[in-house]
């Protein structure tokens, strides 16, 4: 079976795999103990915690382990807006974020914050002029993703925080990363982020694991009262193992970023150049977004017909985002990019990984289109 749902979820790093069997075998201490054992587990999320600052050139004492991006985004949008609420009660964001970030703000807004919810463009990014119109004195947050998880279309950072502090220099920006961290150039400092959220299984790292990146001087208020674990921000015993995990996969990913990047766009201009082909299909992935996801639509088509029937040929490839793929509903990011319902409802997304080769991405080229012309009948068009 071939595995094309890297934005789901990707295979673990053999290393990372070996760490956690060895760090759960040999150091299961409590890091908050005072004896040995609990000394050595305290050294190791120390050394966790160093391996993920390098990777960001962040310091050690910037980073917050968290149980993922869904932990991290609420910690950093809601942690932010109750702590800073004396600076104000207004907040913004974009209307295609991921649902952990879409619904830490609709709860917000139920509590009485005022968002302002920004467009996108046909190609699902944000107009930074636009955005920094809407920064006022009460602004406390701006939350930005850097890859959408559907479309793969990547937001203009570096303009967005450049224009959000020259307006107010006080709020606070938030980046939710996973999608960008491994795949492209992360610069936290060029795009003045404050904030910044990982899930360390979208870049071959462990489930249940991730970062948040939280700048000197940044206060959140906690979500998770308890001990003074992780800087107080998130009480309970730490998961060591995971901690060294996801530094490990952190370290390898950034150091292979650039390779990634080249090899994914290759694979995925053959992907493209075969979507193309087919005038049934719509094509969804900007020319200039990220380089491991390309998203298209079957209009008159339910995707997941689609889905099953390449299944069937041996190949996995998902609806929309994982959190939402269960849903029938169409997909809230298309209809915000303009598409209609139909074509909103009948998206698919294909995500690649370091595993894949050209040869593989060919067949799965060849594999939809024999599914495209099979399935063409059931949308009123002729095979």
């Amino acid at each position: 079976m071939h595995y094309f749902d890297h934005a789901a979820t990707t295979p673990p790093y053999p290393e990372v795999i070996q760490t956690l069997t060895d760090i759960m075998s040999l150091y299961y201490g409590n890091p908050s103990a005072l004896h040995r054992a609990g000394e050595d587990a305290a050294k190791l999320l120390k050394k966790a915690r160093e391996v993920c600052a390098a990777a960001l050139s962040a310091l050690p004492s910037e980073i917050v382990f968290t149980s993922g991006a869904t932990e991290g985004n609420n910690m950093a949008i809601k942690g932010a807006a109750m702590h800073y609420q004396s600076r104000g009660r207004h907040l913004i964001t974009a209307v295609t974020e991921h649902p952990s970030v879409y619904q830490a703000f609709r709860q917000l807004e139920e509590l009485g914050w005022e968002v302002t919810w920004m467009p996108v463009a046909g190609d699902g990014t944000v107009d930074p002029a636009a955005l920094a119109e809407h920064v006022r004195k009460d602004t406390v947050l701006v939350s930005i993703m850097h890859v959408n998880n559907e479309t793969g279309a990547v937001q203009p950072l570096e303009d967005i925080g450049r224009r959000i502090k020259e307006k107010n220099s006080r709020v606070l920006f938030h980046v939710d990363g996973v999608q960008g961290f491994g795949k492209l150039p992360v610069s936290l400092q060029n795009w003045q982020a404050d904030l910044y959220t990982l899930s360390a299984h979208k870049f071959k790292g462990p489930k249940g694991a991730g970062i948040m990146y939280v700048k000197q001087g940044v206060q959140l208020y906690p979500l998770i009262a308890g001990g003074s674990q992780e800087g107080g921000y998130r009480g309970g015993t730490e998961n060591v193992a995971a901690a060294a995990a996801v530094a490990k996969a952190m370290r390898l990913s950034a150091e292979r970023q650039a390779e990634f990047y080249e090899r994914a766009r290759r694979l995925r201009d053959i992907l493209v150049h075969h979507i193309a082909d087919m005038p049934e299909l719509m094509l969804n992935s900007s020319e200039h977004g990220a380089p491991h996801i390309i998203h298209f639509s079957y209009p008159g088509l339910k995707p997941e017909v689609l889905v099953h029937t390449l299944e069937e040929g041996g190949f996995l490839v998902s609806t929309k985002s994982a959190c939402s793929s269960k849903s029938s509903e169409p997909s809230r990011t298309l209809i915000e990019m303009g598409r209609n319902a139909d074509e909103a409802a009948s998206g698919i997304r294909i995500s690649l990984g370091w595993e894949h080769t050209e040869a593989e991405v060919r067949e799965l080229g060849a594999a939809l289109k024999s599914a495209v012309a099979q399935l063409a009948p059931m949308t009123g068009r002729k095979g």
